[in-house]
């Protein structure tokens, strides 16, 4: 079902997090992962154009099984908390098209380390009920020490006296990354299924594959536009 929150205002969009918020299930995933995907968005915030992509992934030899990239119009307005407003509609758009449907989906951003605990990988699980991670590069909400440099080490990022995040250090000397639940999946699953997936880089292999292909996608729908 196409999702439209072009019209919504700013409150009213807080209404549906919080709605949203009330179906949120973070029970551990009893399947086997076979296929995970990783989801991107590339857009600037003052256009109306997002551009979204999904690399769906064997697990765990993390080899590419199929791509698809969607270009898309959106109307709701760049504001941080709310920018799965932005972008959920045209990566579900992307995610209809895909053939084989990962076993568990890891977004660019977060899930449950959110203000209202709604980042964009547990509103997009929640719509399209399916067991999705977000891996975030940054802080939206909550406090933490930094982990050991040691790649691996972890702490928790707490917000409100709850853990929301595990602050993972993925390589040495980098900065860490914000691994949160979104939705269908548990803390200590998502935690560990990102741990398999990091190899060479500081991003997982699934995120770092899905923002190498939706800005390679975006630079050719733009040459495509300007000629």
């Amino acid at each position: 079902m196409p999702l439209d929150y072009n019209h919504l205002t700013p409150s009213e969009a807080v209404a549906i997090q919080k709605e949203l918020r009330q179906q949120l299930d973070l029970s551990p995933l009893q399947k086997e992962i076979t296929t995970i995907g990783g989801a991107d968005i590339s857009f600037n915030k003052y256009s109306t154009t997002v551009y979204a992509g999904i690399v769906v992934l064997q697990f765990p030899s993390l080899q590419v099984v199929e791509t698809k990239a969607v270009v898309d119009i959106t109307e709701f307005p760049y504001i941080p908390g709310l920018l799965a407003f932005r972008e959920v509609p045209a990566l579900s758009k992307a995610w209809e098209a895909l053939t084989t449907k990962p076993d568990v989906l890891v977004l660019d951003g977060h899930g449950i380390a959110h203000p209202r605990r709604m980042g964009i990988a547990t509103h997009f699980g929640l719509v399209m009920q399916t067991p999705t991670i977000g891996c975030a590069k940054s802080v939206l909400a909550g406090k933490y020490t930094d982990p050991h440099k040691e790649p691996g080490s972890y702490t928790d990022l707490i917000h409100h006296n709850e853990v929301i995040a595990k602050v993972l250090r993925t390589k040495r000397n980098v900065k860490p990354v914000f691994v949160s639940p979104g939705n269908l999946i548990s803390m200590q699953q998502s935690l560990d299924i990102i741990l398999q997936c990091v190899r060479k880089y500081r991003i997982p292999e699934p995120t770092r594959f899905a923002h190498n292909f939706v800005n390679e996608e975006r630079r050719k729908y733009m040459s495509e536009v300007g000629k």
